[in-house]
């Protein structure tokens, strides 16, 4: 017989116990009184990142990521490898223990937080065990948030786009590690060919070269060359004020005398703020991807790029692409990165009647987004005011649509500033980056103030100049 479905009722029901959920849950019950009931389809909070391959790490700092409430690190800087003298980065194992933390010790130990992991919510604020199918109807005093509108392809649960033939060895990043005689991952491999060219790729091609692999044994499959951030302009210790708001200054005057897409994108590699791997392609691609200087000339050492476009087919002594045909040794190991974690999402409004729809607000911050969603919701009474200033910001998908997403970011800062309570929420909130260390900018210091001073001035020529370039890539 079916197991009669129970009754519980909360005010708001999260959908999704990843980075967005969580910073939605923990900012709301810091601003308000409300019972939350948070399900998700995987064991343990912290989404993503308990899937994601064992040598990723967040692409910057750690101070500002996770939720409002908790920091994650401590605040030190690496010593070491690709990313020393810069602020740490925690592991993928490192941020889903902190999910661990944050929801056992801050969420429900308030009181006011309920978790049901390994549910699925079948839509009308009902949700199902996947163990045993029983049902739970929820009473939604408020909202239903759904966490998962713009959550991330992962590798390891990712299927191809393109065939693979019997005795093709593929596997997902994941795998590498586990590489050996009776792992069970199989036994190490001598030649690799690594698949897709955004920072997962990256990762691995630097775990590779970083664990003993010959640079002449790695192929990387690149359809498209990216534009990547500098870690160097991500940093927000004050010691680093030159080059992280010197850094948005120069890139604000970038933005203002910019001729074109093209060379606006010239104009912020030339002041430090983009990088380009190999400095005779001119990338065609940027999603955000932060490197350090170090990381980059790692993956010069792979010369062996194959630029064909994407595969089509793998066999076992070849790979058939977009544009031919590559042949391959037996035995070589394929790694797919080719999942994307950005694909194509419209935007939504995020406040509707009984409803929010967690998207970025920022790019590319979706625990400040998430966080700055729950404040919002908080205090201010209604929907029209709510989504005046949570405007959702589209993720550019070309190098054309960059500077609209650019712009929907500086909107909504501005609009942001002119509320002062949440203008002073977000000084003081962990997750913001940036804006305690302008804040905290030494009032007698010429040469800070001078260069904020700058950033503001070039900012305001900035948004004069790139509603024509946003135009153009809609037009």
């Amino acid at each position: 017989m079916p197991i009669p479905a129970r009754e519980i009722e909360t005010d708001y029901l999260i959908v999704g116990a990843g980075a967005a959920g969580m910073a939605f849950a923990d900012t709301l019950i810091d601003q308000s009184d409300a019972d939350i009931v948070i399900v998700d389809q995987r064991g343990k909070p912290g989404g993503h990142w308990n899937d994601a391959y064992p040598f990723v790490t967040l692409h910057q700092p750690s101070a500002f990521y996770g939720v409002n409430s908790t920091e994650l690190g401590s605040g030190r800087k690496d010593h070491i490898g690709l990313n020393a003298g810069l602020y740490e980065l925690a592991s993928g194992a490192e941020v889903a223990a902190y999910y661990d933390r944050v929801m056992n010790h801050r969420l429900l130990a308030s009181g006011r937080v309920r978790h049901y992991p390994l549910c699925r919510h079948v839509g009308g604020g009902e949700f199902e065990s996947l163990l045993s199918g029983a049902r739970t109807r929820v009473t939604v005093r408020r909202r239903i948030v759904d966490a998962t509108y713009g959550a991330p392809v992962i590798p390891s649960l990712h299927t191809p786009r393109f065939e693979c033939a019997p005795g093709v060895r593929l596997v997902a990043p994941n795998a590498l590690p586990g590489l050996g005689h009776g792992a069970p991952a199989g036994p190490a491999a001598r030649r690799f060919v690594v698949i897709g060219a955004g920072k997962t790729a990256m990762d691995t091609c630097v775990w590779l070269l970083q664990s003993g692999a010959d640079p002449d044994a790695i192929r990387w499959v690149v359809p498209r060359d990216s534009w990547l951030i500098n870690r160097l302009t991500t940093q927000t210790g004050p010691e680093f004020f030159d080059e992280s708001i010197g850094g948005q200054a120069a890139q604000m005057q970038a933005c203002a005398e910019a001729t074109s897409v093209d060379d606006l994108f010239l104009r912020l590699e030339a002041c430090g703020a983009m990088l380009r791997i190999d400095a005779d392609r001119t990338p065609t691609m940027f999603h955000f991807a932060t490197i350090s200087l170090a990381e980059r000339e790692v993956l010069r050492k792979i010369v062996h790029v194959i630029r064909l476009g994407h595969v089509r087919a793998l066999e076992p002594s070849r790979m058939v692409l977009d544009g031919g045909s590559v042949e391959v040794e037996p035995g070589t190991l394929f790694i797919d990165c080719s999942a994307s974690a950005v694909e194509f999402r419209p935007t939504l409004p995020v406040f509707e009647p009984g409803r929010i729809v967690l998207q970025l607000l920022r790019l590319p911050q979706p625990a400040f987004s998430a966080a700055l969603t729950a404040y919002v919701e908080a205090r201010e009474d209604d929907d029209a005011s709510k989504n005046r200033l949570c405007t959702a910001v589209a993720f550019p998908h070309t190098l054309a649509e960059y500077p609209g997403a650019l712009l929907a970011n500086m909107r909504n800062q501005y609009v942001w500033s002119q509320d002062k309570a949440l203008r002073d929420w977000i000084r003081a909130s962990r997750l913001d980056g940036f804006g305690r260390l302008m804040a905290g900018a030494d009032k007698q210091d010429a040469a800070k103030q001078a260069t904020l001073a700058r950033y503001k001035e070039q900012a305001g020529a900035a948004m004069a100049n790139l509603p024509r370039f946003a135009a153009a890539a809609h037009g």
